[in-house]
């Protein structure tokens, strides 16, 4: 247990360092999602209308956007093994004292740290566009990024522990974010949609993370209004959102720990 929690400690921190020092990674990662929101808010807003009453396109997106942001920090949380490994570190890593599966999570934990910080920046921007938060939105939001940027961690270390370079990491992950952003309901309600692109969509766990955000951000009339998830006929609630976001998390992790003792 002790060299678990060291792991968590000393991998996270190094993470933590790793982006602070890399400034193109600071821009491009916020970049990316403010670009989305500038073209398709900016560019759909008046064609699409009112998705439901006192919603707007943007007010509707805006929630995906930070699960957006979410996305693209935790599962960047996989390129520092394959950095580790192209430098002959992660060897190191593995021969000293430290539990394997705190190195995971140190991993895992750094990225959720960052995602906290950089929903933290969109929270900021969102005033600007016409989205309204208050300290209770900020609140119930908090655990909803961590158990989501935990989950999604996991399969970017997931995808990372087959990697051997980080040219082929990061075109795996260019290939695995566009369909997940697409498949999760950020610019359309995935209720809205033809069947078999509806089954996808709640087949992919982001959904589940924008749906349980878009609900703190626009209440219970989004679900009321037939923007939510439904489950055979059920909609999903924010609870049910975080569960479903979890046990798959955790699926997500368990397998990032056992490719990543592979690596022995």
């Amino acid at each position: 247990m002790a060299d678990t929690w060291r792991g968590i400690w000393v991998v996270g921190y190094r993470e933590l360092v790793r982006f602070v020092r890399d400034r193109s990674r600071i821009i491009s990662s916020i970049a990316f999602p403010l670009l989305f929101l500038v073209i398709f808010g900016a560019g759909f807003s008046r064609v699409m209308g009112a998705l439901a009453p006192g919603v707007d396109f943007v007010q509707f997106m805006y929630p995906g956007i930070i699960a957006m942001t979410v996305l693209t920090t935790s599962l960047f949380a996989g390129i520092g093994v394959v950095w580790d490994r192209e430098f002959g570190f992660l060897k190191e890593i593995l021969v000293a004292p430290l539990g394997r599966t705190g190195i995971v999570l140190g991993k895992a934990t750094g990225a959720t740290v960052l995602a906290l910080l950089q929903a933290g920046v969109m929270l900021v921007i969102a005033p600007l566009v016409g989205v309204h938060i208050d300290l209770a939105t900020i609140l119930a939001l908090i655990p909803v990024v961590i158990v989501l940027s935990l989950g999604l961690s996991g399969l970017g270390i997931l995808v990372a522990s087959f990697m051997r370079s980080q040219q082929g990491f990061q075109l795996a992950i260019q290939l695995l974010i566009f369909p997940l952003i697409f498949l999760a309901g950020v610019f359309f309600p995935v209720n809205s949609v033809p069947v078999w692109l509806e089954v996808l969509a709640k087949l992919n766990p982001l959904t589940y993370g924008v749906d349980a955000i878009r609900q703190i951000f626009l209440g219970e009339g989004a679900a009321a209004a037939g923007l939510g998830v439904t489950i055979f006929g059920h909609t999903m609630t924010i609870a049910e959102d975080i569960l479903v976001v979890g046990i798959l998390g955790a699926v997500l992790l368990a397998a990032a720990v056992w490719a990543f003792r592979r690596q022995e």
